[in-house]
């Protein structure tokens, strides 16, 4: 299956979850911003979980489907239309040659992932088929899609061509036909705020009593410096007791650094190997997802939790995501 990219949208890559084992060389992860819904995508659709999928941020593209195929949105609701006709999220669909997939104005969340069955035929490097723009590696030619691209999926596996032919028997005259079941996601925030929980970071106690109470307290908003590097939050000056000065270390997805001038930033996706700021925080690994679906203007409250509390919710979700695996797989055959 080939798609044609008939408008870019505003940023659209090519994402996985992640190019793992180099940071010690200086090469960043990289790899999709909401895990969960990279996830989720690929095993609607019967691919492996590691799978490449289209990062959709905000403003989406315009593609049209060249061959038969089957696809699912998941992540934000940037209303998804085939044909003028509207579709639903976290559901496969089957779609034929010639449909043009479309998107409308945000509902919520800001990005949208799109995996189609087989999976993206792209050439891995460094073991990830992630675009990481900056350097120009990843994903197609090192880049966001641009108007007149053409992506090839790889054929599907035999779970998704059982589906494959059970929607195209009841999809009559129509250029796409959804499944009738669909998997349930956490909604995204409609009204702009998100609660997003909080474990000390290993420079917390340098800061003064008044800037932690604010970080549990105050309301953040994302400014409009923000990327998939990092969010650069507004709100409140977080400050330190006195000033530091930090060898560089190595950061992680979700570390919240604070320079000099007060306001933090979250690292994210993009992030550089090593940080030399403060780090007050660490957002926890199953609200990464929904800092990933911010957007700027949107406000974030933090809240704090142990590490036990954070692992058990961890392990919740990893077992949510299994279950959902082998219910996925029931639907397909039955």
């Amino acid at each position: 299956m080939t798609f044609t990219v008939l408008k870019p949208g505003l940023l659209t890559t090519i994402q996985d979850l992640g190019r793992y084992g180099y940071q010690k060389y200086g090469v960043i992860v990289s790899g999709a911003m909401d895990s969960f819904s990279t996830r989720l995508a690929n095993l609607i659709v019967g691919n492996n979980e590691q799978e490449g999928v289209l990062e959709i941020t905000l403003n989406g593209p315009v593609l049209r489907f060249e061959e038969d195929t089957l696809i699912v949105i998941t992540g934000a609701d940037l209303s998804p239309v085939i044909d003028q006709k509207r579709v639903s999220l976290n559901k496969p669909i089957y779609v034929k040659g010639g449909a043009i997939l479309s998107f409308g104005p945000v509902k919520s969340g800001c990005r949208s992932y799109l995996a189609c069955a087989g999976g993206f035929a792209i050439e891995e490097i460094l073991g990830s088929k992630s675009t990481y723009i900056r350097a120009g590696i990843g994903g197609f030619e090192g880049r966001a899609l641009k108007q007149g691209d053409r992506v090839k999926c790889k054929p599907p596996s035999d779970l998704a061509r059982k589906l494959i032919a059970q929607l195209r028997l009841i999809g009559g005259g129509s250029s796409f036909q959804s499944a009738k079941w669909s998997v349930s996601q956490r909604k995204q925030s409609s009204k702009g705020e998100s609660i997003v929980h909080l474990i000390r970071g290993s420079h917390f106690d340098l800061f003064t009593e008044k800037s932690i109470k604010a970080l549990f307290h105050q309301r953040f908003t994302v400014s409009q410096n923000s990327d998939r590097m990092g969010y650069q939050l507004t709100g409140y000056s977080l400050q330190t007791r006195k000033a530091v000065d930090i060898f560089s270390e190595a950061i992680a997805f979700g570390t919240i650094q604070v320079p000099a001038e007060g306001n933090p930033i979250i690292l994210l996706a993009d992030r550089q190997t090593v940080g030399g700021y403060p780090r007050i925080a660490q957002v926890i690994a199953t609200d990464l997802d929904v800092i990933a679906q911010l957007k700027p203007g949107d406000v974030v409250k933090f809240e704090e939790i142990t590490l036990a509390s954070a692992e058990q919710l961890y392990l919740e979700r990893e077992r949510e995501l299994m279950n959902m695996k082998t219910g996925i797989s029931l639907k397909m055959v039955f």
